[in-house]
């Protein structure tokens, strides 16, 4: 996308002129540069137009660095990309995080290395593969982990229930069971579903036993049972982290689950670190953004984070 939007916006935030270019590099640049008397921003054009931004390319690199003589990186979100503007730069230039950085690392190891107890872990979305390090990870720390969304019907078949049309991943049936059987009662599953013949908005729909999908319905949500279940871990917890959906958050009728985790992290008093799109919309369409300690920026960074996998865009950076 443009940066229009941002240079007005910034205006607004600032109350100071901001100059939005059309390029990133080049000689328009150059001259807005030479130009320029100090005063307010001077806002480039998203570098991810340029194909040397993804590929972190050197020649690209240097013409951005060149206009600077220091960097400062509060892009969490794009932190385990190892791009030019989040790795490249940095390499060439006095570096350092900005705040909102700071702050999200900061959250994050609260939560990892010291978090106050008891700490519950809540995952969703869709796939047990996308998260299987983040699980294995969380395991290792938490009190509790929730699991809900479409990856639970991966642990639901391993265990040998009825799924129907439910979305499973056949290839980590095996993976499931030996994270099941590593945390034992550490990890809860839900105990009813809400079902449906469709994913579509309208669709008749019943809330059936976690074990028992009928033939020729998918779940979609967590039931009011599983809601109540997770409240309960929720309600006794000091440390939360929560990432991911409890249903198909996109439509009202499957969006029941998301919601009611969303009130109760809001009402747990715990010290709440929330990422993901989807979570982080059902908190903001609640209104509860301010109950929460903290809402991260960074999807794919914070799970990866939360794996230990090294992000490049902070690997890069001095630890001072």
């Amino acid at each position: 996308y443009v940066m229009d939007p941002v240079a007005a916006r910034l205006r607004e935030l600032l109350g100071e002129p901001v100059e939005k270019l059309d390029a990133a590099i080049g000689p328009e640049v150059e001259e807005a540069l030479e130009d320029w008397d100090g005063r307010g921003v001077v806002l480039l054009e998203n570098s991810r137009f340029y194909p040397g931004e993804t590929k972190n390319d050197p020649g690209f690199a240097d013409q951005l660095a060149a206009m600077a003589d220091l960097y400062v990186d509060d892009a969490f979100g794009a932190a385990h990309r190892a791009h030019a503007t989040t790795v490249g730069v940095a390499e060439r230039l006095p570096a350092a995080a900005g705040l909102l950085m700071e702050e999200e690392i900061d959250y994050l190891d609260k939560v990892l290395e010291n978090p106050e107890r008891p700490f519950v872990a809540i995952l969703g979305g869709a796939k047990v593969s996308d998260k299987l390090g983040v699980i294995e990870s969380l395991l290792g720390t938490a009190d509790s982990l929730l699991v809900g969304g479409a990856m639970g019907f991966t642990f639901f078949r391993a265990l040998g229930y009825e799924t129907g049309d439910s979305l499973v991943e056949d290839d980590y049936l095996e993976e499931a069971k030996r994270l099941m059987e590593e945390a034992s009662d550490r990890l809860v599953l839900p105990v009813d579903i809400v079902v449906a013949e469709a994913m579509e908005e309208g669709a008749e729909f019943e809330t059936v036993a976690a074990n028992n999908i009928p033939q020729g319905k998918m779940g979609l949500d967590i039931g009011p049972e599983t809601v109540d279940l997770f409240e309960g871990h929720i309600s006794g917890a000091n440390t939360i982290f929560w990432n991911g959906p409890m249903g198909v958050f996109e439509i009202d009728d499957f969006a029941k689950g998301t919601e009611g985790v969303a009130r109760a992290v809001a009402q747990s008093g715990a010290t709440s670190v929330v990422g993901g799109g989807d979570s982080v919309a059902a908190v903001n369409k609640l209104g509860l953004q301010d109950r929460m300690s903290h809402i991260s920026t960074g999807g794919g960074a914070s799970l990866e984070y939360v794996e230990g996998k090294e992000l490049p865009g902070i690997a890069v950076l001095p630890e001072e």
